[in-house]
């Protein structure tokens, strides 16, 4: 439906279609199987965020299986050593494409300073002692936090040694970046040994601007100035506004979940992607990672969705609602709830030790079969063979 409002002509989305739209686009809408890419998949995404936290598998590993259930753990570092990716700084350590790395560069002078001007990045060590590390690195290749010996000033729980600082201070600025990782421990080299020569002239602040924005509004194909503004947390606002001037954007109203609507902006292939947008089962249940981008903008998913989600890994315990490690359980295009899922590893099982159903949805015997047949997905993803769950 096309009607009239002071952004003129102007695309009605349905609440419905919006979250098929929004599924289809994070890559989570279409039977999740076939030949594994992993680098389309990131490429799609626009970055993977990275997280040390495994409470079954790290969140890199589970976004990118939840794109596609033949994912496997050893796929994903390759592609850093490759030089396909490199790792940054979003909203937290990122994996990008490495053709993005000229816009990026921007990123490099504006956290770099921030880093350096932080008390909490500054490292303690005299330019002396920061040329020191560097020259080491140059000396002996990629180096880990372990090749070096400083130790923190004080007990705070995110108190960090000098030289970790340091050398974060200049991973921040690109001076170093990460080589590769082994057992997720990172490695420091030369910026200069580890980005192609030929992508590290920056085109310009603006042109960087405006190409960030670009990406954004293709990965989140319909948003508000501030959601594409949010996708990499690099762009001012004043720049998302001169970049949506200079446009030629989609105008739409998009009605959400509480059946209010909000204006917004796409894609000017919007109605190809609406006359091409599919269904999605509601035989599949889906378990998200808590960092899933699909879920990353708490405000947007709750707007679209009407589902309410926080993540209280940083909460004390006594104030969680859910719990530490909550993961949001997606069937079709709703959410049906929340669970706790706890593992073990080395000792070979998994357990869910909390289940929350969504209100007015009712876990029946097809609901609860779809469910066990997830977990035994995601259990053999962490080759995990004991899988338990017990629920009234």
């Amino acid at each position: 439906m096309v009607f009239q409002t002071d952004m003129g002509a102007c695309l009605k989305i349905g609440n419905k279609t919006m979250r098929r739209l929004w599924l289809t686009a994070n890559g989570i809408a279409d039977n999740p199987s076939g030949p594994v890419n992993v680098i389309e998949i990131i490429r799609s995404l626009g970055f993977l965020q990275i997280d040390t936290i495994r409470n079954v598998t790290r969140a890199h590993h589970h976004i990118l299986w939840s794109r596609n259930r033949n994912y496997r753990e050893n796929m994903l570092w390759p592609l850093l050593k490759q030089r396909e990716l490199f790792e940054h700084f979003t909203h937290d350590a990122s994996l990008i494409p490495m053709e993005m790395l000229p816009y990026w560069q921007r990123q490099f002078r504006k956290m770099g300073a921030l880093a350096q001007a932080n008390e909490w990045y500054g490292s303690g060590l005299a330019k002396e002692q920061l040329f020191e590390i560097r020259q080491r690195i140059e000396a002996e290749g990629p180096l880990s936090t372990r090749a070096f010996d400083t130790r923190a000033t004080d007990r705070e729980m995110w108190s960090r040694p000098p030289h970790k600082k340091a050398l974060e201070q200049m991973w921040y600025a690109g001076d170093l970046a990460t080589s590769h990782r082994e057992n997720f421990i990172k490695y420091y080299d030369l910026g200069e040994r580890v980005f192609p020569k030929h992508l590290r002239d920056c085109p310009g602040d603006d042109i960087s601007a405006q190409k960030l924005c670009d990406e954004a509004l293709e990965r989140l194909w319909v948003a508000s100035l501030g959601e594409i503004r949010r996708f990499w947390d690099a762009v001012k606002p004043e720049e998302t506004e001169n970049w949506c001037k200079e446009r030629k954007l989609t105008p739409v109203e998009v009605e959400c979940a509480d059946g209010t609507c909000r204006k917004a902006w796409a894609t000017t292939n919007i109605e190809e992607k609406l006359e091409e947008l599919g269904s999605c089962s509601r035989s599949r249940m889906r378990i998200l990672n808590p960092f899933d981008p699909a879920i990353r903008d708490r405000d947007r998913l709750e707007r679209i969705f009407g589902f309410a989600y926080r993540n209280e890994m940083f909460v004390p315990k006594a104030k969680r609602k859910w719990g530490y490690y909550i993961y949001p359980l997606l069937e079709g295009d709703r959410f049906a709830g929340r669970c706790e899922i706890k593992a073990d590893r080395k000792a070979g099982w998994m357990k869910v030790s909390g289940l929350w159903p969504e209100s007015k949805i009712h876990w029946g015997a097809e609901r609860r079969q779809n469910f066990s047949r997830e977990l035994k997905r995601f259990a053999r993803l962490a080759g995990i063979g004991n899988v338990e769950w017990h629920f009234a």
